[in-house]
């Protein structure tokens, strides 16, 4: 058994089901759950109606939900046999009459919380998930639909909720291995869950991949398959180089860590299911479906590879904290980093002194409230508009001179902050985003002009 998980790029389109509906049929034999996001940019589409919805513009945003729904029946249609059109309309008739009423109801109250988010945002992978399994259908194959909210049961966290793993597997168990044993392939959406009480949740922007990693975990299976518009893992990203090289085969940790740290193909959470559980993960492509891809293990083969990837993320804001009056105190860290919890607020990096802090965030929603309790204690500046950069690879730890080749590479580039990963996989650096490509350029040139062919192709 596999899962196979795809983005909503690989099913944007008529042609993109159906290329999709293929790959899965070649690989029948290995009995797939297929776990797939939304179509395109359909969750962007359906917040954007809900936040018009919610600011008074009824009108607008049921006109944007009629164009939307008329998009899906066309693309729908296009990978659907004849037979199934009729099922096709009479679900997407449904589903829209339901998320018309919700939206009505945000116009109606003029506010949109997160569990009206997650709501309205569940349409797009209920939809997509259920015009594959058609598709399927189409191409003479045996598939089931699960609705992921009636078998991935979350906290009450709306927007990003997490796992109940033990009520999760359990609900898998009993649903998917019966379905599969009857010679079906079974369909779902990722991204989407439920609380045990059934109110719709979300695991968080681009929690598909999480999915299809907590259902591989609960079900045991041989690998788990994320399929993306790209070959597999790079060495960076391929719109700012576009001779990244690609990564054969990649470690949990190091996958890990790029996920983290901005690399797009992977979710931050996918490793930690498959982690626990010692189940591989490849990257594949589902434009090139003959490829191999990136494996992703436990333990990879012995390479002189020191650096295996660089990622990053972009719209970071630095956070500089300083009081003289807590010149070696006690609790001065945790005084700080309570704020931060207490508004649910993360945080990347973090560089200290005796008497100042500097860190990263990249979300700033409620930094205005978050800056105005420290200066009850601390003088507090920020400065918007920066990027982390960051080198990954296992060998870091073991390589003396890296750092002296990372600020090498970036002489003419201001470094505001350096860390070295408490994991000893990465070191990681605060830019100004205005400096971002040539930063990567340049570490990509330093660490990547010869690779070893074991390990990069």
């Amino acid at each position: 058994m596999i899962v196979m998980k795809f983005g909503g790029t690989s099913v944007e389109s008529a042609p993109a089901i159906q290329r999709v509906a293929g790959i899965i049929a070649s690989r029948a034999s290995r009995k797939p759950v297929v776990v797939v996001s939304a179509m395109g940019h359909t969750t962007d589409h359906l917040l954007d109606i809900a936040q018009a919805a919610a600011k008074g513009q009824r009108a607008e945003a049921l006109e944007k939900l009629t164009e939307l729904r008329k998009s899906h029946l066309r693309e729908a249609s296009g990978a659907v046999a004849g037979a199934d059109l009729a099922t096709l309309e009479a679900f997407l008739d449904e589903h829209y009459e339901e998320l018309t009423d919700l939206i009505k109801g945000l116009a109606a109250l003029g506010e949109l919380t997160k569990r009206s988010v997650d709501a309205v945002s569940s349409f797009g992978e209920r939809i997509s998930s259920y015009v594959l399994t058609l598709a399927l259908r189409a191409q003479g194959l045996q598939a089931a639909h699960v609705d992921s909210r009636q078998v991935i049961v979350t906290n009450d966290r709306f927007s990003e909720a997490s796992p109940i793993t033990e009520l999760t597997n359990a609900r898998l168990n009993a649903v998917v291995p019966g379905l599969i044993e009857q010679g079906n392939i079974v369909v779902m959406g990722g991204f989407i869950a439920a609380t045990e009480s059934g109110r719709t949740t979300t695991l968080g922007r681009g929690g598909s991949d999480f999915t299809a990693s907590l259902v591989g975990a609960a079900m045991g299976v041989e690998e788990v398959q994320i399929w993306t518009d790209v070959d597999g893992v790079l060495t960076g990203d391929p719109t700012i180089l576009p001779g990244a090289h690609r990564l054969r085969v990649l470690s949990f940790q190091e996958a890990a860590e790029l996920a983290y740290f901005g690399a797009k193909v992977l979710h931050p959470s996918t490793m930690l299911p498959a982690v626990k559980s010692n189940i591989p993960i490849r990257v594949l492509n589902s434009r090139r479906p003959q490829g191999e891809g990136t494996l992703i293990v436990n333990e990879t083969p012995q390479s002189d590879a020191v650096v295996k990837s660089i990622a990053y993320k972009e719209d970071i804001t630095v956070v500089n904290i300083q009081s003289t009056r807590m010149l070696m105190a006690h609790g001065f860290l945790a005084k700080i980093f309570d704020v931060f919890q207490r508004h649910s607020t993360s945080v990347d990096m973090v560089t200290t002194s005796e008497v100042s802090v500097s860190l990263t965030v990249d979300d700033t929603e409620r930094l205005p409230d978050i800056i105005g309790e420290l200066e009850g204690f601390a003088q507090v500046s920020h400065t918007p508009k920066q990027a982390i950069v960051c080198v990954v690879g296992e060998k870091i730890r073991y390589t003396p001179g890296v750092a002296a080749t990372v600020f090498e590479a970036l002489n003419d580039i201001n470094v505001r902050m350096i860390s070295v990963g408490a994991s000893r996989l990465n070191i990681s650096l605060v830019i100004d985003e205005q400096d971002l490509r040539p930063a990567v350029e340049a570490l990509h040139q330093a660490f990547f002009a010869q690779v070893d062919e074991a390990v990069f192709a």
